[in-house]
């Protein structure tokens, strides 16, 4: 007896699409981690340069001292713009578990859906 039973297998797990208000909260979880990551790769950075100084001719003195934050803070922005060490990841998992949400999202109606056949 070949009974085919097609039920629609979901292979990320979710079963409902996402309301439009928890994508926004997905996506400002997303900035906030990535911005906490940025903050926090410039302090780690501003302490590494804290012991360096640049002799002459390429040492600028007070404004170097004075702008040294910014360049950190730059270094930071670009380092996490370009995949960051993996924390703002970690963060956002985390984050997402305190408001009741799963890492996974939901599929997007581009994504195949799996039919189990069971004979």
């Amino acid at each position: 007896m070949t009974s085919p039973l097609t039920t629609p297998v979901d292979m990320l797990g979710a079963t409902r699409p996402m309301s439009t208000a928890e994508l926004a909260t997905r996506g400002k979880i997303g900035k906030t981690a990535e911005a906490f990551e940025g903050q926090f790769l410039g302090i780690m950075l501003q302490s590494m340069f804290q012991g360096t100084d640049a002799d002459a001719p390429f040492g600028g003195g007070q404004g170097e001292q004075m702008f040294r934050s910014f360049l950190t803070d730059a270094i930071a922005k670009q380092t996490v713009k370009a995949g960051g060490l993996g924390i703002a990841a970690v963060v956002q998992r985390e984050m997402l578990k305190l408001q009741g949400l799963t890492d996974q999202p939901a599929p997007t109606p581009t994504q195949p859906q799996v039919t189990a056949n069971v004979a």
